[in-house]
């Protein structure tokens, strides 16, 4: 007599997270250079998003 196992499902595919809204994926944002007493903006350098810790998935917080 063969002993037949019974069938499991299949496992689901994870499903991949949605992208960050802060930096929408990328993992980096823009961050304005001040410089001076009047603080005068002289450009933008680019930083790691912090919402995302530079993954580019979504956690769920949505803000920085």
């Amino acid at each position: 007599m063969t002993v037949v196992a019974a069938r499991r499902p299949a496992k689901p595919v994870p499903k991949t997270p949605p992208p960050c809204e802060v930096c929408k994926g990328t993992g980096q944002v823009a961050a304005t250079v001040r410089v001076g007493r009047r603080h005068r903006v002289v450009g933008q350098q680019e930083g790691m998003c912090l919402s995302c810790f530079g993954t580019g998935t979504g956690t769920g917080t949505g803000t920085a």
